[in-house]
């Protein structure tokens, strides 16, 4: 069985905020401060935090693979 990388898991995440960040973009039409471009926005926010944990978790383990060669 193969596992998806933690760098592979980022770069879908990072899409998902940029397709989420776009969709709320479209969505404000008078005002910012409607629920549906709060909520996307949100979505979006921990969409790109949690791209930038996977990122740091990739350069952790390739450092912890580098070590032991």
């Amino acid at each position: 069985m193969m596992r998806i990388s933690p760098l592979r898991s980022a770069i879908l995440y990072i899409g998902l905020g940029s397709l989420f960040t776009y969709i709320a973009i479209q969505s404000a039409e008078e005002t910012l401060f409607n629920f549906i471009t709060i909520a996307l926005a949100f979505f979006a926010t921990i969409d790109f935090v949690v791209a930038i944990r996977l990122i740091n978790l990739h350069f952790r383990i390739k450092k912890t693979k580098d070590k032991e060669k």
